[in-house]
């Protein structure tokens, strides 16, 4: 870790990876993520992510409660409605660096170990205090270096008739399997650490709350460098592509990358274990407010992203003047889509609350209504891109076709758009376009958005759950009466 203070620049992110962390991408094992051909343009993109942050320092930084040092708004550990809004300012521009594309920039995992940090009442529970002391100093570390986090919270199974950590799931999820004079060691393993290859840091928490048989060596959560010893990242296919902004500009910068994590026999410090056992405080961390807490972020990146959907649509219509009643239609929808994503977002916030030990969270409600219903609109926008753009999606020349001496005066007269649009800038529009809905990085993304916050079906099933405790539902024998 470079010996910085505050907010870091993108050269200092960069610097930081190169600590010999064991990534495997396509049977080849890679020291220097920094180094690899194929990783380089991601790599550089999320470095553009830190220098933004100082660029639109007004809106993402904020001083650091102890140091004074700049901080990245996420590490705020919201007590109030102003604090909220804050974070909503610095969510909105930070989402903005990518249009929303990524997923999972350093403010998510930040946000999340924020709100846990806040909640002195369930990770202290059951006599856990010293742990509760570690997620401190570990909150204090990670926003005073403004350090990149990756997490991985699921259970790779493998058998689906049986619980998550039974039978042979049991055997590979990660678990402990015994305890060292300076910490433990745990073993098996976990998916899906997306931005891992590009992390400082790994952090383990609670996904799903396990049954209350689970043998309590399941229930972790703790932190470690990702250059810890026997820590092992698989990373999938890469889709960044090592070409110009202008012909990819998501592909070239925008890959996060997903991994999936093996811990072969991992000793974990004693002051980066978080919960150890502590079935209790496991299953109630992501029941009482990170819901409230996460999904700020989440729905202003999505309503980020959605807004520029539309544009880009309306752009793609507009650049060979197709307007007509179906594709306002279409346009209507995505944009509806985006006013929907803001109005939950706004009236979480309105309706924000003290959960406990003093940390405010938004209202869940709005929330869990949207958390489930938000994939499917992803996935009709992606759908809509491609209606609209049509073939012309697959007729748009590089930046090296329209520079060519030759080619490029025959593409300007051949391949241009309607009206005093040229081809240069129809190329550029259908080629985002393209990027954002058809490419590999496209596919990837829509099938992030299908499932980052579980699957919508498990999410209706526990909307229904959480409406049966909220109230006594008798508006039926009311009425009929």
């Amino acid at each position: 870790m470079s010996n910085t203070t505050g907010a870091r620049t993108g050269d200092q992110f960069m610097a930081d990876l190169n600590d010999g962390r064991e990534v495997w991408l396509d049977g080849q094992k890679i020291t220097d993520v920094t180094d690899h051909p194929a990783l380089a343009g991601s790599v550089r993109g999320m470095a553009g992510y830190f220098d933004y942050q100082h660029a639109h320092a007004d809106e993402c930084l904020v001083p650091h409660p102890e140091t004074g040092a700049p901080m990245n708004i996420s590490h705020i550990v919201p007590k109030s409605a102003h604090d909220l809004a804050t974070r909503h300012r610095g969510f909105e521009s930070l989402a903005r660096y990518s249009m929303g594309m990524l997923g999972r920039t350093p403010d998510y995992v930040n946000c999340t170990f924020a709100g846990f940090t806040g909640r002195p009442d369930i990770v202290s529970m059951n006599g856990n205090e010293e742990c509760y002391e570690n997620l401190v100093q570990y909150h204090r570390l990670i926003s005073t270096n403004d350090l990149s986090l990756t997490h991985t919270i699921v259970q790779p199974v493998v058998d689906k008739s049986v619980g998550d950590v039974e039978g042979i799931n049991g055997d590979l999820a990660l678990h402990k399997v015994g305890e060292t004079a300076d910490g433990i060691v745990v073993r098996g393993a976990k998916i899906l650490a997306t931005l891992g290859p590009f992390s400082d840091e790994l952090t383990v928490y609670p996904g799903q709350p396990l049954p209350a048989d689970t043998p309590p060596e399941y229930a972790l959560s703790f932190a470690i460098p990702m250059n810890t010893p026997g820590l092992k990242t698989l990373c999938r296919d890469h889709y960044g592509v090592d070409g110009p902004v202008a012909d990819r500009p998501f592909s070239s910068r925008f890959d996060e990358q997903d991994a999936f994590l093996i811990f072969d026999d991992v000793e974990i410090p004693r002051n980066r274990i978080f919960l150890d056992g502590n079935l209790e405080a496991y299953n109630r961390l992501m029941t009482h407010g990170w819901v409230g807490n996460i999904m700020q972020q989440t729905s202003i990146r999505a309503r980020v992203k959605l807004e520029f959907a539309y544009e880009l649509c309306v752009r793609m219509v507009e650049t060979v003047n197709g307007m007509r009643p179906d594709v306002e239609q279409m346009l209507g929808e995505i944009w509806t889509y985006a006013a929907l994503t803001r109005s939950v977002t706004r009236a979480a916030e309105a309706d924000a609350r003290e959960f406990g030990s003093g940390t405010w969270f938004c209202d869940e409600k709005p929330f869990h209504a949207l958390r489930p219903t938000m994939p499917g609109w992803m996935v009709r926008t992606n759908s809509i891109v491609k209606d609209l753009g049509s073939h012309n999606l697959l007729a748009t020349p590089t930046r090296a076709d329209l520079d060519h001496d030759e080619f490029g005066p025959l593409i300007s007269e051949f391949i241009t758009g309607a009206g005093a649009i040229t081809a240069e800038e129809r190329a550029e529009i259908f080629r985002t376009a393209w990027d954002f809905a058809g490419s590999a990085l496209g596919s990837r993304t829509e099938l992030y958005e299908r499932f980052y916050l579980a699957s919508a079906s498990r999410m209706y099933g526990v909307n229904h759950m959480i409406a049966q405790r909220e109230r006594e539902w008798n508006l039926v024998p009311t009425f009929l009466a």
